[in-house]
């Protein structure tokens, strides 16, 4: 079994949402980067991170929290919220994120999620971990 650790990021803070509502709000933590290291030092496999501003928005927000915390951790991570688009997956492809979870675009624009599959898969995925 591989439990993944959440950090979900608004504002650039480390949140959880009470039920998915965002004035329902608890900070856990202004540093993701500080947040991702404490898993990783405590045993995580896995990162699973979500950009909730960009979920709410349809567009990423906190892309430098998530550069930040990309670069302060060598294990893997997946990164969902606000990924609509070819250009979005490349920025963050680029930044080394190892796996992206589409929702509304693979709801609203099949298409593209293809082109992205076609594109980005099959890669190389880190060591010892599950296939996509």
């Amino acid at each position: 079994m591989i439990i993944f650790p959440a950090i979900d990021i608004r504002g650039g803070k480390c949140v959880r949402l009470r039920q998915g509502r965002a004035d329902q709000e608890t900070v856990f933590g202004d540093d993701p980067a500080a947040m991702g290291r404490r898993w990783q030092e405590a045993g995580a496999q896995w990162l699973h991170v979500v950009d909730l501003d960009g979920a709410f928005s349809s567009r990423p927000q906190n892309l430098e929290s998530i550069r930040r915390l990309r670069r302060a951790v060598t294990i893997p991570m997946q990164l969902g919220g606000g990924i609509r688009t070819l250009d979005t997956i490349a920025a963050y492809v680029e930044l080394g994120v190892d796996r992206l979870i589409l929702g509304t675009a693979a709801l609203k624009d099949p298409e593209m999620v293809a082109r992205a599959c076609e594109t980005y898969w099959p890669r190389k995925w880190p060591p010892g971990s599950p296939s996509p």
